[in-house]
């Protein structure tokens, strides 16, 4: 008798590293503190070149940890995906660790709400496994940081700028970075923010993914 059962559905492997160029990217988390209208995944994609980047469950290191390859052979390791890595801060720290014991590099691509969301200061822990910080501002003003960024804990805008002006004294390479062509933004007064705390100013283009 042939047995017609239909295989059980299989649920996708979720893609927890990835690669472009020589750099292999983290990804963590789905959640986020912010909900920014221009992130693909608020416009119908979680997708980054081939790569899917969905996540259906909490993410641990031990999920991690095996993924990641020689050390030696990366240029650095990047915690970013569509959520922002520091809501999954003990996998992150645990990770990132564990990298720095085997000689790699590490960087967190962050939205700078970290402190905010926690309610203390992060960046003593973070000083201690990461390289360099690369933190999303896009906005000169809170109102288009409202407009754009869409935050959803109150006062984000101002501990964003509190948590640029803190970073320098932790890691030694910090950038910050804001989207060029978002209607209300004036570039170059996002420019001037990066360059009055001592750090790097990296202007992006809008639609410009990975």
């Amino acid at each position: 008798m042939t047995d017609t059962t239909l295989p059980m559905p299989t649920s996708p492997i979720p893609t927890l590293v990835y690669d472009i160029g020589k750099h292999r990217y983290l990804n963590i988390t789905a959640r986020c503190t912010l909900r920014c209208q221009f992130c693909p995944k608020h416009n119908g994609s979680k997708q980054v070149h081939d790569y899917d980047l969905s996540l259906t469950k909490r993410i641990i290191a031990e999920d991690v940890l095996p993924l990641l390859g020689n050390v030696h052979e990366v240029e650095e390791y990047v915690f970013c995906g569509f959520g922002e890595p520091t809501l999954n801060l003990d996998c992150l720290l645990q990770v990132a660790h564990a990298i720095k014991v085997q000689g790699g590099k590490v960087r967190l691509n962050t939205d700078g709400l970290g402190n905010h969301f926690h309610r203390r200061n992060i960046l003593p822990e973070l000083s201690q496994c990461i390289d360099s910080l690369s933190i999303s501002l896009n906005a000169d003003t809170p109102e288009s940081y409202q407009q754009h960024c869409r935050p959803k804990l109150a006062n984000s805008y101002t501990a964003l700028l509190d948590f640029i002006k803190l970073a320098p004294s932790y890691i030694s390479q910090v950038q910050v970075s804001a989207i060029n062509g978002l209607a209300n933004v004036n570039i170059d007064r996002c420019r001037d923010i990066a360059e009055r705390n001592g750090v790097v100013f990296k202007q992006r283009e809008l639609d410009n993914i990975g």
